[in-house]
């Protein structure tokens, strides 16, 4: 049975000027400078520019009176016919080469490169293949990932082939060609596996030196001991001395894992970070400014006020379509640059006291950047004292970098959890990671230091941390296991 019936609801909705706003808070500044530009395009209301002094304007505008031929003028100098009329003439019509054949070009160049598999297409031209076999090789150089390896297995190869182009092909027809593939540039490229990369590497080096014949052996017998690096069972097996097997071992280091990878990380661009905040030691003192970026100067059009108010007056004197047209899409511009501006006023103020109560929370630490004065910080802590979100917080700590007189970093990366020594005393986890940093370098390569080793140091230092959360810490670190840190 159907009903009809009220409700009231209680519900907490964010309007889209506040959902714009969070997103405002969150992007970094070198984003922040590309999304000031959209909105200059897309609101002529909005300029760059200091705001204009009221007072600087009553001068400019002292003596003129609202008579019909003012109106008239300024009508005729800002039309809003102008802006949304839709058959304005395309920039292309208009354009005028005012440059000669002998003018200095003083374009930036573009650098660009060709991806690995092009060189590998590049390379194929040069083979004897006739159109089908070189219609499988380019099925084969397409499967290749960004690392230089074919991880496909060749038999699905051969089912897709069959399945999708109608090819009826075989795993041996395709190991010819991909063998053939293997001998192209760089070395490595095609490889299945690390092990078969490494050895089309040494096999194609021209030197039978003993040194690389061992290497060859150490690579095709005992690849599970070499990268476990249990060197004491290849000496033993090979019956090799440790001074051979640093040589073979030296030779293999010098080859490329990853064939595809060098090539593909040399086309990515790099991409420079931009503080946010700069923190300044002036004689023991510290002073916090946002970069300039994250304040920029945007002010109203005088041209769109002086529209509106133009266009609220016809309106008086006659009222129709065009006039409440007209006011209505001035008006919408003019309060969408004004949000604009406060939401920026709005950020800047946030960022700012956020990053102000972090520098202070941190004091000891920002006046030389010694890891051990880091003390504890949660986002709740900085929430606390700002009287801001926890959201908020860590939408500023996110993707903000702040410039230090000892380097730039990552906001984000000054929160960490609390730990207790023997003594009572909360310190930060980012305490007890260096002094583990610290000793992992220091140790003996030949017999690395474990765990529970790590253990032991860090209590014996007043940090009582149990033998898995070293392990935690470590891997934080990018630390591998003591037996994979053993050296020769």
């Amino acid at each position: 049975m159907l009903k009809q019936g009220l409700q009231q609801k209680l519900l907490q909705k964010l309007s889209p000027q506040q959902i714009q706003l969070m997103k405002l808070l969150q992007v970094p500044v070198f984003e922040l400078e590309q999304r000031i530009k959209e909105e200059l395009q897309n609101n002529p209301a909005l300029e760059e520019g200091k705001e204009e002094n009221e007072e600087e304007s009553e001068e400019e505008t002292q003596g003129e009176t609202d008579t019909e031929e003012n109106i008239t003028e300024r009508e005729d100098d800002f039309n809003i016919d102008e802006y949304i009329q839709d058959d304005e003439i395309p920039d292309y019509k208009t354009a005028q080469r005012t440059s000669g054949p002998d003018e200095e070009r003083r374009e930036a160049p573009v650098v660009s490169g060709n991806s690995f598999q092009e060189q590998l297409l590049d390379q194929l031209q040069l083979c004897d293949f006739d159109d089908r076999q070189e219609h499988l090789a380019r099925q084969l150089i397409g499967s290749i990932d960004d690392d230089g390896y074919l991880r496909r297995d060749l038999k699905a190869m051969t089912d897709d082939l069959a399945f999708s182009q109608n090819i009826q092909t075989s795993e041996e027809e395709l190991q010819e060609i991909l063998a053939e593939i293997q001998t192209f540039d760089p070395p490595g490229i095609g490889a299945r596996t690390l092990q078969e990369c490494l050895l089309i590497q040494l096999l194609r080096k021209d030197d039978n030196s003993d040194t690389l014949v061992l290497a060859e052996k150490i690579l095709t017998r005992y690849m599970n001991e070499f990268t476990g690096k249990q060197y004491e069972k290849i000496m033993r097996f090979m019956e090799i001395s440790e001074a051979q097997l640093k040589a073979a071992i030296h030779e293999i280091l010098k080859l490329n894992p990853r064939p595809g990878g060098s090539t593909y990380e040399g086309q990515k661009s790099l991409q420079h970070i931009i503080p946010d905040f700069i923190i300044a030691n002036n004689s023991g003192k510290l002073e916090l400014s946002l970069n300039s970026k994250n304040a920029p100067e945007l002010r109203l059009s005088r041209d769109y006020k002086e529209m509106l108010d133009h266009y609220i007056k016809e309106k008086k004197n006659k009222s129709n379509r065009t006039s409440r047209e007209a006011v209505s899409f001035v008006r919408q511009k003019i309060e969408a640059a004004k949000w604009f501006i406060d939401a920026m006023k709005t950020r800047q103020n946030t960022l700012f006291s956020t990053m102000k109560t972090i520098m202070d929370y941190q004091y000891e630490y920002f006046l030389d950047g010694d890891q051990k004065k880091l003390r504890p910080m949660v986002l709740r802590d900085i929430a606390l004292l700002t009287g801001l979100d926890i959201s908020t917080v860590s939408r500023v700590s996110n993707s903000k970098y702040v410039q230090t007189p000892f380097g730039t970093f990552l906001l984000k990366s000054f929160f960490s959890e609390a730990l207790q020594t023997e003594s009572g005393e909360e310190v930060s986890s980012k305490e007890v990671k260096q002094i583990l940093s610290d000793s992992v370098a220091a140790e003996d390569k030949r017999n690395p230091v474990t765990d529970d080793a790590l253990a032991k140091i860090l209590k014996e230092k007043g940090y009582p941390i149990a033998r898995r959360t070293v392990a935690k810490y470590r891997e934080m670190l990018g630390i591998p296991v003591a037996r994979l840190r053993k050296e020769l």
